[in-house]
């Protein structure tokens, strides 16, 4: 019973690791890809149309950061939880030796450069295309 539970907790680590992934890849290439269509229609000229497009965009990084920041930090909080678990288990079972908990603080550094990423792509999306303008 115990290799089951185990084989649980791995595969949810993994399905966090590929959640995370999918947070901070979407966010990271939606910000570029705005970045660059509102650094073109911003050099482009001052048309209204423009602007309201752009800051159609400015609403979609927004929300697509905001959802990948909560989803990571949600990911950071149930990875933290599952490893807690599987420690618990290794200690019962006696063979906590063979994974260093401090692996714990360096997810969570890993999980804050991930934030860090994803909010400053984002910032710049935002700032660089309006100081063109």
């Amino acid at each position: 019973m115990i290799e089951r539970v185990h084989e649980h907790i791995v595969s949810e680590l993994n399905t966090n690791a590929r959640t995370d992934t999918i947070f901070v890849l979407t966010a990271i290439v939606l910000n570029l890809i705005t970045l660059g269509v509102n650094s073109g229609m911003a050099s482009a000229g001052n048309d209204n149309t423009a602007t309201i497009v752009m800051f159609t965009f400015v609403v979609l990084i927004l929300v697509v950061n905001f959802v990948a920041e909560i989803g990571l930090i949600r990911g950071r909080q149930m990875r933290r939880k599952l490893l807690d678990g599987l420690l618990k288990m290794y200690k019962d079972q006696g063979v906590e030796g063979y994974y260093d908990a401090s692996l714990i603080g360096d997810y969570k550094i890993r999980y804050n450069l991930f934030m860090l990423a994803v909010l400053v792509t984002g910032i710049i999306a935002i700032v660089i295309p309006f100081t063109i303008r």
